[in-house]
């Protein structure tokens, strides 16, 4: 299966945290792969040590000293992508549900192209294995292929306020 959290609102990251506690409390072996989420920055790491939830993290820490956010592209990024997909096919067989945080990010900027995701999943996935998809940008042919779709809607948000991102809300 394939879950994926996707649109222009805040908490698709927070509502695959949320599955995959849930999956963890069931029993499930979880992981989760941050693709573009590089640093020690992201307070969630935290739960998942406590919790013994092994992740992997990869690309530039991108939070900068005044709460903004640094989005440039860099050769860095495309690495980050490659380790990111080689990390996922290393550990595949090893969980029952990975999180791959911020995968369509890295498509959408393009740091690794659409095909291969989709050619990972239409030939490399287990069949028993559950993806968890987070970021902005869903392309059709990857709704296509999904087998739930939530899109996360801004309705408003503080940060149009000069609010910057918050310790423990947003990181």
């Amino acid at each position: 299966m394939l879950q994926i959290y996707t649109g222009n609102g805040k908490g698709k990251t927070t509502a695959a945290l949320g599955q995959a506690i849930r999956a963890f409390g069931n029993g499930k072996k979880v992981a989760f792969i941050y693709f573009d989420k590089g640093g020690d920055n992201y307070n969630e790491r935290k739960v998942l040590d406590t919790l013994k939830i092994p992740y992997f993290s990869y690309g530039r820490d991108r939070r900068r000293s005044n709460g903004t956010f640094d989005f440039s592209f860099t050769p860095e990024d495309e690495k980050m992508a490659i380790d990111s997909m080689q990390k996922l096919r290393e550990i595949q067989n090893n969980y029952d549900l990975i999180v791959l945080d911020e995968v369509l990010n890295a498509i959408r900027l393009n740091m690794m192209t659409l095909e291969v995701f989709t050619d990972y999943l239409k030939n490399e996935k287990p069949e028993k294995l559950e993806l968890i998809a987070t970021g902005q940008g869903l392309p059709q042919e990857l709704e296509d292929i999904a087998d739930l779709v939530t899109e996360m809607k801004l309705v408003k948000h503080y940060m149009y306020n000069g609010v910057p991102a918050l310790e423990g809300i947003e990181w």
